[in-house]
């Protein structure tokens, strides 16, 4: 069934708090027309079959935003019949308007979500029963994008610049505590990189996998620095709430079986799927795509290692430690949780 929404302008799209939402040009410069047509579109993103009418399982998964390369992996899983071999149902869910992927999930409304691992310890420290199920990506692709001539190459270099990022950035009050940097000053970052071009000495977090690929278009000479090389280096993560995954195991086991599978062949040959993407996302164009595909695999994002995609999918009990460890350290965590209880490392492998 389709839903129509009416999101009016580009200016009235709200981001999640989350430091790891992607801030993507997905519909940068859209009319609302435009945006009226993709959400048309991407309510359709689900597989062919009747849940109840063919036998399978309906699972809904919730997207941290639009659908485009960067989740790549669910969508060949979804059209290659990964899914349905498993005998699921997979409704793939664009993100709504004022969206949360947590009271998502949390609510009942999807049963799987997109989110990433500092983003679950955060949810179970504030009362969220929510598990990640698996790893999408072993790291973030998250970067801080300056012009070429900038004199800035490290992150020490941040000392005395203003730095365009999402509000309550966690990972750049990291990078403020560890590099002990007294003078940043941050602005919101916005869906555009109209103010980066317009200025030389503009500093902005962005995704590596696509704001290089629109400034370069423009002219732009660029270098970038990944948020993971400074030492806060969460996973992008599946996740469940805790209930559904002890009463559920093997349709999640399955999910996750599937959706690796999914991924082990979009980065094969992101192609077919890129070419359903942009059916779906119209405001996507192949030139994006195709970078973004190949940043996805340059960068070893999935799979942490470019020659080893058996990695796909898994997640180490110390990084979630560690990572713990930062949020307590920044004050951002203050309850007492246990971290072993956000996430699970039963579900890649069976």
């Amino acid at each position: 069934m389709l839903v129509v929404a009416w999101y009016g302008s580009l200016k009235g799209l709200v981001l999640e708090r989350s430091n790891l939402r992607p801030v993507q040009p997905l519909l940068r410069g859209a009319s609302p027309v435009v945006v009226v047509a993709v959400l048309l579109l991407v309510s359709g993103c689900r597989s062919h079959q009747d849940g109840p009418a063919s036998g399978l399982t309906p699972v809904r998964l919730q997207l941290d935003w639009y659908p485009q390369p960067e989740v790549g992996g669910f969508f060949a899983a979804q059209q290659l019949g990964y899914y349905k071999a498993e005998g699921l149902d997979v409704t793939i869910l664009p993100l709504p308007q004022y969206g949360s992927v947590a009271q998502q999930v949390a609510t009942g409304k999807a049963e799987l979500g997109l989110g990433s691992s500092d983003q679950v310890l955060e949810w179970n420290s504030n009362g969220l029963p929510l598990v990640a199920v698996a790893a999408t990506m072993q790291h973030d692709p998250q970067a801080v994008m300056v012009h070429e001539q900038s004199p800035i190459r490290d992150f020490k270099d941040l000392e005395g610049h203003t730095i365009a990022a999402q509000t309550g950035a966690t990972w750049l009050k990291f990078v403020i505590n560890r590099y002990d940097l007294h003078q940043v000053r941050q602005v919101p970052t916005t869906l555009s990189i109209a103010n980066f071009l317009a200025d030389p000495g503009y500093v902005q977090q962005i995704f590596i996998t696509s704001e290089p690929f629109f400034a370069k278009q423009a002219g732009a000479q660029v270098r970038t620095l990944l948020i993971s090389k400074s030492g806060y280096d969460p996973y992008r993560v599946q996740f469940t709430t805790r209930e559904f995954a002890a009463q559920h195991p093997d349709l999640v086991a399955k999910f996750v079986r599937a959706s690796i599978h999914g991924w082990q062949d979009y980065l094969k040959n992101p192609g077919p799927t890129n070419a359903y993407l942009l059916r779906v996302n119209p405001a996507l164009n192949p030139a994006q795509e195709a970078y973004t595909a190949e940043a996805l695999k340059e960068g070893a994002f999935i799979t942490g290692n470019a020659d080893d995609h058996s990695q796909i999918g898994r997640m180490r009990a110390d990084r979630w430690q560690a990572n713990f460890a930062q949020l307590k350290s920044l004050g951002i965590i203050s309850s007492a949780i246990d971290p072993a209880t956000a996430y699970s490392l039963g579900f890649v492998g069976q």
